[in-house]
């Protein structure tokens, strides 16, 4: 029996797009092998992956002027290749902090060059309750790029309208809310999202750029480093992770097969409504820490009034069939991730088992 999976990512799958990977693991349409064990320069699996790629750019509306690259490494990596690529020394990059990932970011590129905090929302204490207003923030116009986290899965805050950084190249790390509602990404510069919250397993990032910006890239780093190199090459300059990417395509087909990106967004706003109803009509028990203004709809963080309480909360939700529900461990307290593949039901089992523990620890 599979269990109600909150984790924080790497996450769950929905269930038909894993079902559709087991009845093709052994024997990939008839072709006798695995898809894991095509050859990525063969028929069947370029297939999969220009099938990957155009259900991407069906659902997000993908213009002529952008393109999908699909990287490894985890968007951990993409933290030093963006600097890598389009940090110069005339030019510094501004970063938007808005939590541990952001902060994390902003670290590498300073190992790269030039890289300033353009605004934060950081607490005396470490944490994050909400993100910055665009009044609050002011970007240099002579930047190289500004960098966002879209959602921030640590401390559950997100950015409903995105900021405008003006002429400044917009690049976001979308890692944990990729595809949770439809966006122009003609309005960003390079937005990038490793695949393990909404889109598929680990070991693969979609990263969706604007042609001219990654064109502009420096050309005197190793060619494996460039995002141009993998962009001219289909993603396959080296053997993509082939496995993760035929996942993404089944997720995708999915997605298409709901009813697409509204579909999403539908859904995900009625899941957090529910938990969000729930966490405020029972205030007295659970604490929601984050500013309503920004509360994430893919992860939901809150309190119970001790540790104790939060352990137990953990426990007895595990033994109901619900896991991944303990919060970070820089945090504590609870977190409820609640990406695209977590259904309305799974939640509403979630909110009676919050509204049962509360009435019978409060």
């Amino acid at each position: 029996m599979r269990v109600i999976n909150f984790n924080p990512g790497p996450a769950g799958l929905p269930l038909p797009a894993l079902e559709r990977a087991r009845d093709e693991l052994l024997d990939f349409q008839g072709s006798g092998m695995s898809i894991m064990e095509h050859s990525h320069r063969g028929k069947d699996y370029e297939a999969v992956h220009f099938e990957a790629i155009a259900l991407l750019t069906r659902l997000l509306g993908i213009p002529d002027s952008h393109t999908v690259v699909f990287s490894t490494g985890g968007a951990s990596m993409q933290f030093g290749m963006i600097p890598t690529n389009f940090l110069r020394p005339t030019a510094a990059a501004q970063y938007v902090l808005t939590g541990g990932w952001s902060e994390k970011a902003l670290d590498e590129a300073k190992i790269v060059g030039q890289a300033r905090i353009a605004a934060t929302t950081r607490n005396n204490d470490g944490t994050y309750t909400r993100v910055p207003t665009q009044a609050e923030v002011k970007f240099d116009t002579n930047s190289a790029y500004a960098h966002t986290t879209s959602n921030n899965t640590l401390f559950g805050t997100q950015f409903h309208d995105f900021l405008d950084t003006g002429p400044v190249p917009h690049v976001c790390d979308m890692s944990s809310d990729f595809l949770w509602r439809p966006f122009d990404v003609s309005k960003f510069a390079l937005t990038y999202a490793g695949a393990q919250k909404n889109l598929g397993p680990s070991g693969v990032v979609v990263i969706v750029a604007k042609k001219e910006f990654l064109a502009s890239g420096r050309k005197d780093i190793p060619k494996v480093f460039r995002y141009q190199t993998h962009a001219e090459a289909d993603s396959m300059y080296n053997t993509p992770p082939t496995l993760a990417i035929y996942l993404v395509r089944n997720v995708l087909a999915w997605m298409e097969k709901e009813g697409g990106l509204p579909a999403m967004e539908k859904r995900n706003r009625a899941k957090a409504d529910a938990i969000y109803n729930c966490l405020d009509s029972l205030s007295d028990f659970y604490r929601a820490p984050v500013e309503k203004a920004s509360r994430s709809t893919m992860n939901v963080v809150f309190r119970l009034p001790s540790e104790a309480l939060d352990t137990e909360f953990v426990a007895d939700a595990k033994k109901a069939g619900m896991v991944g529900l303990k919060g970070h461990r820089l945090t504590g307290g609870i977190r409820a991730s609640i990406y695209n593949a977590v259904s309305e039901r799974d939640v509403q089992t979630l909110v009676e088992f919050m509204k049962s523990f509360a009435k019978s620890k409060g």
